[in-house]
């Protein structure tokens, strides 16, 4: 039978969507399906407490999708993409009252750091300064790098444990901002390559901003799907595929889901090697997320807060870290380190007039259905007195509930597996190229790729790319 289809995506994430568009761009004929009705993956947004309150379902501010290579390559903007900056990149408070923040600046940043100013700038400003001819080499595979001196320098300090990183500063609240920057990496922060994650998010702030997208991530996810249209792509949604003989024929199948859900999908055509590696591959911690409908801004103590976009509750670096250790181990942390969004400052489309929407999450042990709502609305009134009373609706996800709702987040892992030193490059399994399975012209192009979670669409961009030369 002939193939209708050059190539086919299985998955819209962002990954699948890049991985569509570049597939199209090189002229091939592809077809993407998605199992939901709405495309997205991890950028959708839903009025999941009250009518007018939109909710981002997962991701929620977006650092990497303003700073990594290739969305910057996108005409984004002509189908409605607005990136919106918050004044303040992102405030961490400390129990004493004092708060630290990220701003755009590097300089402004460092100046509020009092004695750990030189210290942070020169950590930093080697990576921001170069973050244009970095970027490509820190979001790829393994492989020689473009810039080996640059990387390496960037690499000496980002393979350290952010715990022992940390040990330049002198300041309490440079290490509490340090260690609220780390624990994105959903993992204790005493792991080898914690660092990097730390560096990452603070360069691409500092080069880029820490955006939220106007209107909810969904206008991002629809930005690149109608980009995808017009290039001449085929879009079908709410198909979920459940077994790879329900997919037309094709010259080339990408996946933009989990090792495990490859293997539901497609583990029938993989050798006994390869699918071995796929079953060790390692999913982290879990994530407990609310939501909530807000009568008014949150009341923190601080002023300096009500200008953030992005808040880091959790205390000092010895407390977040003894809270991340804690839920590594399968246990609960009743202070937990929560990351909390407020969009609704800066996007008035998100709420109601006068009213207002806040995003948190906090870590849990893989697959837990244990409720959290109470231990984040208590961390969060810790710093901000009154903000249960300005609480107007919420909706709560625990993690097993994550993971129904998108089947790539297992146990609630939106990082789609451990990044850690064993699985940074690779991920999945240990190859020639990460994006290859055992079986030809069947590839994986998901956050369980390098270069990992986040939405900037480079593991795909990537996939697509070694996909392309196979095939010609």
């Amino acid at each position: 039978m002939d193939s209708i289809f050059d190539a086919i995506v299985v998955g819209s994430g962002p990954n699948g969507l890049s991985a569509a568009i570049v597939l199209q761009q090189q002229g091939l004929k592809v077809l993407l399906i998605e199992g939901k009705e709405t495309i997205g993956g991890g950028m959708r947004t839903m009025e999941l407490t009250l009518p007018g309150f939109k909710h981002d379902i997962c991701s929620a501010i977006h650092p990497m999708a303003a700073a990594g290579p290739f969305f910057k390559t996108l005409p984004l903007a002509q189908y409605g993409l607005e990136f919106v900056h918050p004044k303040i990149l992102a405030g961490h408070p400390l129990p004493d009252g004092s708060v630290t923040s990220l701003h755009r600046s590097l300089h402004e940043t460092a100046d509020h750091l009092g004695k750990d100013k030189n210290t942070y700038i020169n950590l930093l400003k080697p990576v921001v300064d170069h973050w244009e001819t970095l970027s490509p080499d820190i979001l790829s595979p393994l492989k020689f790098p473009k810039n080996p001196i640059k990387l390496g320098l960037f690499g000496i300090n980002a393979l350290k444990p952010s715990t022992f990183l940390a040990k330049k500063f002198k300041e309490t609240r440079t290490k509490a901002l340090w260690a609220g920057m780390a624990a994105h990496g959903i993992q204790p922060l005493t792991n080898i390559a914690t660092s990097a994650i730390a560096m990452v998010l603070m360069a691409a702030g500092h080069h880029s901003g820490w955006p939220m997208i106007k209107g909810g991530s969904q206008a991002l996810a629809d930005s690149l799907a109608n980009h995808f249209l017009d290039l001449g792509g085929k879009i079908e949604r709410g198909k979920m595929i459940t077994h790879i003989d329900e997919l037309p024929n094709a010259k080339l199948i990408m996946f933009d889901v989990s090792p495990k859900n490859l293997l539901k999908i497609a583990g029938d055509k993989f050798s006994k090697l390869y699918r071995w590696q796929l079953n060790r591959f390692r999913y982290g911690m879990g994530v407990f997320k609310m939501d909530f409908a807000l009568s008014q801004p949150i009341p923190w103590k601080s002023e300096e807060l009500k200008s953030a976009g992005t808040v880091h509750l959790g205390g000092t670096i010895e407390e977040i870290s003894k809270s991340e250790k804690l839920i590594w181990e399968g246990k609960y942390s009743q202070n937990p380190y929560v990351l909390l969004s407020q969009q609704s400052l800066f996007d008035k489309t998100r709420a109601p007039d006068g009213s207002h929407t806040a995003w948190a999450y906090c870590h849990v042990p893989s697959g837990s259905t244990y409720d959290m709502s109470t231990t984040i609305e208590d961390q969060i009134e810790k710093y901000a007195p009154g903000f249960k009373e300005t609480i107007i609706g919420k909706h709560t996800f625990n993690s097993k509930e994550i993971e129904n709702y998108n089947p790539n987040y297992i146990g609630g892992d939106i990082n789609s597996g451990v990044q850690d030193w064993s699985q940074i490059f690779t991920r999945p399994a240990l190859r020639i190229s990460p994006y290859r399975t055992s079986s030809k012209y069947l590839y994986i192009c998901s956050a369980s790729t390098p270069p990992g979670g986040g939405v900037h669409g480079m593991a795909g961009y990537h996939a697509a790319k070694r996909a392309i030369k196979d095939l010609f």
